[in-house]
């Protein structure tokens, strides 16, 4: 395979490799995507179970019940599991990663038409990692790779990057307010703010079966879904194992693909080693969820 989205990603921060999988193949996981959505359908309200999570939204721009993201599916469709941990997959990560690679994040979102709650402002992923103390050099080798699962632009809400500032470390992007998916679409301000010329701001454009890979500290956000099609994003955060000895699944171990096992492992969602469910949650973050607690209290 062309190494190119290695020093891509080093110098820029992010790197897109074009037809990682065929149309077969992609068209295979697209596929599996809308099992993985009807299952989380069957939920009247957020759901987690273990790393098995499914939020579930009642979204008022299109008077319907949605299902953002799901994570760690992978523990319920073969199709993923094997997907996680691929020969392909290992291909693209070796040389940034090495041969014993754990997965930490397993994810896929979906940006429905017509939805209020679509857009993603600027921010750095590295702001997930609760408990940074148990990771080593996340700026370095922790990847997240986002593969196409359908025709991707600005229209229904593309991936947005800027590259070459996650040499600067965490800039604090997005801390104020309720969360990345609430608040202002246009961001220039939040920007220019940490020095970064909105002009900077690269709008990817994918096909089904394109690879997005960035970095935990890669600036990077998505406009909303104005479009009449949905916005399909298959999303896996990969880690050098040697980082990341108490988290995570493995995915590679010594160059070898390594199944699930029987429990799953805790990646990142401290709160489970308490509680590890089933239990629903009730989402508090949707400007339609403030608005009833207030009048609640």
């Amino acid at each position: 395979m062309n190494t190119q989205h290695v020093i891509d990603v080093r110098e820029n921060g992010y790197a897109v490799i074009r037809g990682f999988l065929n149309k077969d193949e992609v068209a295979d996981l697209r596929r599996e995507s809308e099992a993985v959505y009807a299952e989380g359908l069957k939920h009247h309200a957020t759901y987690r179970n273990k790393n098995l999570y499914f939020e579930v939204v009642n979204d008022p721009g299109n008077i319907t019940r949605t299902v953002p993201q799901a994570h760690w599916f992978s523990w319920i469709n073969p199709a993923f599991e094997q997907y996680r941990r691929s020969q392909k997959i290992f291909e693209v990560l070796a040389p940034l990663l090495g041969p014993d690679i754990k997965q930490i994040a397993n994810q896929l979102h979906w940006k429905a038409s017509g939805g209020k709650y679509t857009y993603y402002r600027m921010h750095q992923d590295v702001r997930f990692r609760t408990r940074p103390e148990l990771f080593a050099n996340l700026d370095r080798y922790s990847l997240n790779l986002g593969l196409a699962l359908n025709r991707q632009d600005a229209s229904n809400g593309a991936l947005k990057v800027v590259p070459g500032h996650h040499k600067r470390g965490y800039l604090g992007l997005a801390e104020d307010g309720d969360g990345i998916m609430v608040g202002s679409t246009e961001q220039g301000a939040e920007l220019k703010a940490t020095g970064i010329d909105p002009s900077e701001v690269v709008q990817l454009e994918m096909e089904p079966g394109d690879l997005a890979i960035w970095t935990l500290y890669t600036i990077h956000g998505s406009g909303p879904n104005v479009s009449n099609e949905p916005r399909i994003l298959l999303i896996d955060n990969y880690v050098r194992a040697e980082d990341s000895p108490e988290r995570g699944e493995w995915a590679f171990r010594d160059g070898r693909s390594v199944p699930l096992g029987d429990e799953p492992e805790i990646c990142k969602y401290e709160a489970l080693r308490e509680n590890p469910g089933p239990f629903y949650v009730e989402e508090r973050w949707t400007d339609e969820a403030k608005a009833s607690q207030q009048v609640a209290s």
